[in-house]
């Protein structure tokens, strides 16, 4: 792809940003390090400047290249230190709030195969590819998250079991 054919640095944040951040802000669950993670995304865009193949190509790139910066953002030492703060997106619906806090309890690799399948609608072995392991443990990871999701919902009185 030649530079008159690359889209436009506001295109690509328009059309990339909301699932970067949403992703960012799965994983880490703090709005602040969503937003680090966010900026980081697209610095490590302009820097690389990476060519895609289509649009698959090029979603797969942003969602991969987060999740590594959301990697790399809980391994840096200085985050052991850090005291968590409680911060809320704001959710028009009430219901989408307290989904959003149970979801917050589940731990970050079932979060996130559940974020990639259900908000970013990815099948199972894109899943796999980006959080790096095979389409069945992917399947796994999601059959696993999905029962404990409903553990969660029946616990809090969401759902019937």
């Amino acid at each position: 792809m030649e530079n008159a054919d690359r889209p436009s640095y506001e295109e690509l944040i328009a059309r990339q940003g909301p699932s970067v951040y949403r992703l960012a802000f799965a994983r880490l669950r703090r709005r602040a390090d969503a937003e680090d993670v966010y900026q980081e995304v697209f610095l490590r865009y302009v820097e690389k400047g990476p060519v895609f193949e289509g649009p698959d190509h090029e979603r797969a790139w942003f969602l991969r290249v987060t999740l590594n910066a959301c990697n790399s953002l809980w391994r840096a030492p200085w985050r052991r230190l850090a005291a968590p703060l409680t911060e809320e997106l704001p959710f028009e619906d009430p219901e989408e709030l307290g989904l959003h806090q149970e979801l917050r309890k589940l731990p970050a690799k079932y979060r996130t195969v559940l974020h990639l399948y259900y908000w970013e609608d990815l099948p199972t072995e894109a899943i796999a590819q980006l959080v790096g392991c095979k389409p069945e443990a992917a399947r796994q990871r999601l059959t696993r998250a999905r029962r404990m999701m409903k553990d969660l919902l029946a616990e809090e009185e969401w759902i019937d079991v």
